[in-house]
């Protein structure tokens, strides 16, 4: 017998198409164990009745079923909604590996190499400068090499992301409309382009606003806009059908919530309104999706790139973007990567058994959203993980804590 909800599943629109569900089977059958489960779900539990976020789901698969899927809380705290299985949840950065998916399906379809530069496709990035800091001023010196399109996918750039960090260079992106959702993908990528780069193109990590400029080249090589090619190319093919860059007004019900305020520091949590379309549709942050959903875009990972007799990504290809692409050589900046990770092309990669202080296995791959989610595959043990919050100030403890809790439960 499988684990259920906790909540009864909103309804949903009359008519609505509905994601179908992954198979599922008890715990015990895929090398789970039940009670560690259920302390896993003890545990939000706790954080939920503590007010540490207002709901979460987890789901928990293993040798292709599912074997664990809760979900417990409430949707948000101004009402009393419980959270649901198909809750719909802002997944943010999330977005990342669906968008590397669909610009390495064109790279196997023959219409770039990841070794183009960038400027091929966006000729403003032909001109674009480093910004080298002097004597407390901001310098501008050529670049070594364009900006590629593995560069994007790694982050290798020099692109960066206006809050992480407060150099000039980061000032700039904080000064500009490069944050407004009323810009179109072109124009996003306009204005980044007129900015100085942090570093060299390719001596560093640093989290960027590459994957945006991924959803631009998209646009320009295939002739649709980002939203229509990934519709196409990977969420209809998969079944995705809740995924999007917003949903419907007739999902009003639906739609998980965060505290107004952070609960540890009380500062104002803003996040944006998923029942408005926006002009951009960012390829690094934009999508809303469900936990089965993004469920069924991590068991085709798993697969090996295919789901129901769809082929999604080779295998082949889906080993190099699982593979580390940085290298030791490479810095890692800030606290995005753990110890013992490198970085692939669009997921994360584990390279060490130890260093990073919770378990895992070497290969493992995954990502996360700033509000709060989370899900990595784990080739090694046949696992893979969904965890689902709208809670950004708690997004580093949730997301250790359920992986903590999850590798507890593998027998």
């Amino acid at each position: 017998m499988t684990v259920t909800a906790t909540a009864t599943a909103a309804p949903q629109a009359a008519n609505a198409p509905q994601t179908p569900a992954l198979p599922e089977a008890r715990p015990e059958t895929l090398g789970l164990s039940r009670p560690r489960l259920q302390a896993m779900s003890d545990a939000f539990k706790r954080e939920i009745d503590k007010g540490t976020v207002p709901g979460v789901t987890v789901l928990v698969a293993r040798r292709g079923q599912i074997g664990w899927f809760e979900a417990l809380g409430k949707q948000g705290p101004a009402g009393a909604t419980p959270m649901a299985r198909d809750s719909i949840f802002r997944i943010f950065s999330m977005t990342k590996p669906i968008v590397s998916v669909g610009i390495m399906a064109l790279v196997e379809d023959g219409y770039l190499l990841l070794s183009d530069a960038v400027a091929k496709f966006i000729p403003e990035f032909a001109s674009q400068q480093v910004g080298v800091v002097k004597d407390g001023k901001l310098e501008l010196v050529p670049p070594v090499r364009p900006i590629t399109v593995q560069d994007l996918l790694r982050h290798t750039s020099g692109l960066t992301y206006e809050h992480q960090g407060d150099g000039p260079v980061h000032k700039l992106y904080q000064e500009s409309r490069v944050r407004s959702r009323k810009i179109t993908n072109a124009e996003h990528a306009e204005l980044v382009a007129s900015f100085p780069l942090v570093c060299q193109p390719g001596a560093e990590f640093n989290y960027s606003r590459s994957t945006d400029i991924l959803g631009r080249i998209i646009e320009v090589v295939s002739g649709k806009s980002l939203g229509t090619f990934l519709t196409e190319r990977v969420l209809a093919p998969l079944q995705m059908v809740e995924t999007g860059f917003s949903t419907s007004q007739a999902n009003a019900g639906r739609l998980a919530e965060p505290f107004a305020a952070d609960p540890w520091t009380g500062d104002k949590v803003a996040l944006f309104n998923m029942l408005e379309q926006p002009v951009m549709e960012s390829g690094g942050g934009g999508l809303v999706s469900t936990t089965m959903d993004y469920a069924r875009f991590c068991l085709m990972l798993r697969n090996g790139g295919t789901l129901d007799g769809n082929r999604i990504i080779g295998r082949k290809t889906l080993e190099l973007m699982a593979s580390d692409h940085l290298g030791p050589g490479v810095p890692t900046n800030g606290t995005l990567l753990s110890p013992g990770h490198g970085f692939g092309l669009g997921f994360a990669v584990r390279r060490e058994a130890g260093i990073a202080p919770f378990p895992g296995s070497v290969g493992q791959y995954f990502w996360s959203g700033i509000a709060g989610t989370f899900f990595w595959i784990d080739p090694k043990e046949d696992l893979f993980a969904v965890f689902m919050s709208q809670g950004p100030g708690q997004r580093d403890y949730t997301r250790t804590l359920v992986r903590d809790l999850v590798y507890a439960a593998v027998e």
